[in-house]
């Protein structure tokens, strides 16, 4: 089975989820490689790309993974959603330490996958997160190879909201803008 990261409550809006409530996992200070175990997590390999928007459930604000952010991703080992970066850069949640003694002997690099021995683990583990409807393993490929991904960081999505805010300081891209004079 592969090891679950940021499979929270609140993200199903019921109990009994295999990582428990978000609430108990926020910390004051995250790890001191932080920013490197973020960066792992952007790196991962897309298993079901999911087409939604979602907010942080803290605090109600959108953030850089809210497209998509119940996507799921993987290094092989561990399954995560997309937006688990997010909560550990954000709220520093705690990380199991199997899962940063993996991340830290692989020096922080995403690794080659070989379908073959990850596939059995894939279709163990789908079930438990609700994704039984994506079992069995269907692809036909025999490693999955990292792939460079385009992931807006945490300071640019900030600017971006920011400068959002400034130009529609209400808010509300739908609201009705005064007609232009001729």
């Amino acid at each position: 089975m592969l090891g679950l990261l940021g499979f929270y409550d609140e993200f199903e809006n019921r109990s009994g989820r295999p990582n428990g409530s978000v609430r108990d996992a926020v910390r004051p200070v995250g790890e001191p490689d932080e920013a490197e175990l973020v960066a792992y997590l952007d790196a991962g390999h897309t298993l079901i790309d999911v087409m939604e928007g979602g907010h942080d459930v803290l605090t109600g604000e959108a953030h850089r993974h809210s497209s998509g952010c119940s996507s799921l991703m993987t290094d092989g080992a561990w399954l995560w959603r997309q937006d688990f970066p997010h909560y550990l850069e954000t709220h520093h949640v705690a990380l199991p330490e199997a899962f940063l003694e993996h991340v830290r002997s692989l020096h922080h690099r995403m690794p080659v996958i070989t379908v073959a021995r990850f596939a059995p683990h894939y279709d163990e583990t789908m079930p438990l997160v609700g994704w039984a409807s994506a079992v069995p393993w269907r692809s036909t490929a025999t490693t999955l190879q990292p792939e460079p991904r385009d992931v807006t960081s945490k300071a640019r999505f900030d600017a971006m909201m920011l400068e959002q805010n400034r130009i529609r300081p209400d808010g509300s891209w739908g609201r009705r803008r005064k007609p232009r004079r001729a």
